[in-house]
């Protein structure tokens, strides 16, 4: 959620949402963030203060149950649209952020809905998928507007891990849905921002904001490790569905298909990674 404070300041994410879009350099818009968040002043000429560590009033993104319909191993893919399928088109783009509003680059999002009638596809992967953000921390899906069914309102459910971080399981609602006001899981501070369209479909926007410390200035560059001691997993590997390493004289069995880096060992991407 982007939008102004009470008292008519823009949010640090709003002002760094519009510069990530205009193509600025991450690492310079972000080093400016805190003072091109309050701008706006009283018309007195005195310098703004400086905003605090990301705090927009959801900080960080509050999590929700998982539900009964997750499945792991799904597909890797920023569309979950397959030809023939029924449904108003939705994208939803956003930000993965920190807790000092920086982006979180090579954060896995892992999304999964309804269909148009409310169902779950729990034999395949239908409206079932996963991707990273870019090196911006940006993210975007390609969709249908899910499908209602009885106790719930619209909603989509996400899995976000910050590289080595603990995951954020949560849902993202629609605004405007009578289903909001019975709901008993439902919270507005998950609400995206939507609007129409061309051809009849939908855009929707929501950052998150992780639990994830962070300095103000750019993000050190993280010192490679080629090879786990003591194991085979290996950073630079394109790992499959089902491959077996060891780390730390422990046993995994890869969950999704991805290339390794560092900060993703076993141990540390539950997402990626089970113990044997």
């Amino acid at each position: 959620m982007d939008r102004e404070t009470s008292t008519g300041h823009l949010t640090r994410k709003a002002v760094l949402r519009a510069a990530l879009a205009a193509g600025m350099a991450a690492p310079v818009v972000l080093m400016g963030v805190p003072a091109l968040a309050r701008t706006l002043t009283d018309g007195t000429g005195a310098a703004p203060e400086l905003t605090p560590a990301c705090d927009d009033g959801d900080d960080p993104t509050p999590p929700q149950t998982e539900g009964p319909y997750f499945k792991p191993n799904s597909p890797r893919r920023n569309s979950l649209l397959e030809p023939g399928l029924p449904g108003v088109r939705l994208e939803v783009s956003g930000y993965v952020f920190g807790r000092a509003c920086r982006p979180v680059s090579g954060a896995l999002l892992d999304f999964w809905q309804a269909d148009t009638n409310g169902a779950y596809d729990n034999t395949g992967f239908r409206f079932r998928g996963h991707q990273f953000t870019g090196t911006d921390g940006s993210f975007r899906l390609s969709t249908i507007v899910p499908g209602l069914y009885p106790g719930r309102t619209r909603h989509l459910h996400v899995k976000v891990q910050a590289p080595g971080r603990p995951v954020l399981t949560t849902q993202l609602y629609f605004p405007g849905e009578p289903r909001n006001n019975t709901d008993p899981i439902f919270d507005a501070r998950l609400l995206m921002s939507v609007r129409d369209a061309g051809g009849g479909g939908k855009e929707a926007a929501f950052d998150f904001v992780l639990d994830v410390p962070q300095d103000p200035g750019p993000t050190p560059t993280p010192t490679p490790t080629s090879t786990a001691p003591g194991g085979t997993w290996s950073a630079g590997t394109a790992y499959r569905a089902g491959d077996a390493v060891t780390y730390g004289g422990r046993g995994y069995v890869c969950l999704q298909a991805h290339t390794a880096q560092p900060g993703w060992e076993p141990p540390a991407v539950p997402a990626l990674w089970r113990a044997a």
